[in-house]
């Protein structure tokens, strides 16, 4: 089963979107974005982006757990990874957006 971002409204009425893989696990969150037309642009950014190992950051929490964003060109961050229990777990992350990232198909819940 293929990928999928999934565009939401928050109670704050600002939109942000999760790309799921095939299995309905989100591996990747944006950030809050004012307008949906900005929330769709991020998701442009990540088909865009996401094929690409250099733009990804791995990265450490404070509590030692690691995680990834997704930078694009300019170097803005356009999602964020949960925290993984290992650093193959993530490598395995960045894998399945890297996979899903470029096809995947919107779906817009703003509406609901």
């Amino acid at each position: 089963m293929a990928g999928k971002f999934e565009i939401k409204k928050a109670k704050n009425g600002q939109f942000h979107f999760n790309l799921k893989a095939g299995n309905g696990e989100v591996i990747l969150s944006s950030e809050m974005y004012k307008a949906k037309d900005s929330a769709e642009n991020g998701i442009e950014s990540v088909k865009t982006n996401s094929p690409e190992d250099g733009r990804y950051d791995r990265r450490e929490s404070k509590n030692g757990e690691p995680y990834f964003v997704l930078k694009a060109g300019n170097g803005e961050i356009i999602g964020k990874s949960e925290m993984y229990s290992s650093a193959s777990a993530m490598e395995n992350g960045i894998e399945s957006v890297k996979k899903n990232g470029p096809d995947a198909k919107v779906v817009d819940l703003s509406e609901e």
